[in-house]
């Protein structure tokens, strides 16, 4: 993450006509809603200057200081805006409290996506000079090839034996584009079938329809075909010992919605559920494992796995003690063992599964997941889940309550 200097930071302050600054005196009223925009428009840097783009609050429109108190909630609201799950894919931002002109400023670097067109709340935001707007058709079109150069991660890459044909239609246009865009966008939607699979990253460009990883996995019709390890595997046993007697068993394929809804159903189905109708003056519901831990560190194996270059599924094992759950591939990025599941370390290897979840709903906010796993099942009386690092996997043990 490049950090500007003092220097260049004075420079991008006065220049009143720059591309890539956006000044803003306090985080009130519109702020917060205008300053997203802003930071999806300088990730998808449509002048294409491969740089940084700027974001200053504390300051008038003529780069002047405006006298604002930069605390850390304000620090800490501004961080937000890259984990709350309206811009996607996640921008690369950094947010520091800097002295400039003699007095505080919050300064949010924003560096250009390597996966462009980068969405807030569905619309394609770009800067070109002092105008920030939503992205026409032929706009859209120069950010879908631009990514086409780009070093992009292995899930948008394609998949050469694949068709378009191998991707549900019915899927993309009835539940991925209601979801993904908002509504006034799809209604002045000129583009063709090819343009909005590319726009979306399930093709690799309008003129080569060939299904990307992320087409596959989100709206194929036989994604397994493709890519064999991208299931899940659940195993239940009768024991606490993988050589016990297995009493259900299933390898459970599709697209993520299917694939996950389906594994849902499943573990609701094994988690036993006792009422309570002595202890308090109203019946309590009690359930072995909280639900929502289950789904969040299911979700975060899914999302966090390595699709690359393995035929590993994600695995389920649910013992009589305790439920396993693995995910190939090891620690990513700025996450290593030492410090997995620390708050606010986060690094995403699939970035665009990542949109990709948060728009069928799986998601709410990112770097969460184990946060909320976590909190669960103390509240339902757990023991705190266990991880366990390697570089070929990460596994999460949660055990049953006592």
């Amino acid at each position: 993450m490049l950090t500007l200097t003092d220097e260049e930071l004075l420079k991008l302050l006065n220049d009143t006509e720059s591309d890539r600054v956006e000044r803003k005196g306090a985080f009130k009223n519109d702020v917060p809603e205008k300053a997203r925009q802003a930071v999806c428009a300088f990730a998808n840097d449509f002048p294409g200057h491969n740089q940084p783009g700027v974001l200053f609050i504390g300051a008038h429109d003529n780069g002047e200081p405006s006298g604002l108190d930069v605390t850390d909630q304000l620090l800490r609201s501004l961080a937000d805006m890259k984990t709350d799950g309206n811009i996607l894919p996640l921008p690369v931002l950094l947010v520091q409290k800097r002295i400039l002109k003699g007095a505080d400023m919050a300064v949010v670097t924003v560096m250009p996506s390597d996966m462009p067109p980068v969405k807030y709340k569905g619309r394609i935001w770009i800067r070109t000079g002092p105008r920030r707007a939503i992205a026409n058709d032929q706009e859209e079109r120069i950010l879908n090839e631009r990514r086409r150069y780009k070093n992009i991660p292995f899930d948008i890459y394609p998949v050469p034996s694949a068709k378009i044909t191998d991707i549900s239609k019915t899927v993309f246009e009835n539940e991925f584009l209601p979801a993904a865009f908002a509504p006034d966008i799809l209604e002045t939607n000129n583009r063709t079938y090819e343009e909005r699979l590319a726009s979306c990253k399930m093709i690799v460009s309008p003129d080569d329809a060939t299904p990307t990883v992320l087409g596959l996995l989100a709206i194929g019709k036989t994604p397994q075909d493709f890519l064999p390890g991208a299931c899940i595997q659940f195993l239940r046993i009768d024991g606490a010992e993988l050589a016990d007697p297995v009493i259900d068993e299933e390898k459970i394929g599709g697209a993520f919605v299917d694939m996950l809804r389906r594994t849902e159903e499943k573990l609701k189905a094994h988690n036993r559920t006792a009422v309570d109708i002595v202890s308090a003056p109203t019946h309590r519901i009690a359930v072995t494992y909280p639900q929502a831990a289950i789904h969040q560190i299911l979700y975060n194996a899914v999302l966090h796995r390595a699709y690359e270059k393995t035929n590993a599924p994600v695995r389920v094992y649910w013992f009589n003690d305790r439920i396993e759950i693995y995910s190939p591939g090891g620690p990513y990025g700025n996450v290593t063992a030492e410090n997995f599941g620390r708050l606010g370390i986060t690094d995403y290897r699939n970035p665009n599964i990542a949109d990709v979840l948060k728009t069928f709903g799986f998601i709410q906010a990112f770097g969460r997941g184990i946060a909320t796993a976590q909190r669960a099942m103390t509240e339902n009386g757990n023991p705190p889940p266990e991880f366990e690092c390697s570089q070929s996997a990460v596994s999460c043990i949660l055990r049953g309550k006592p």
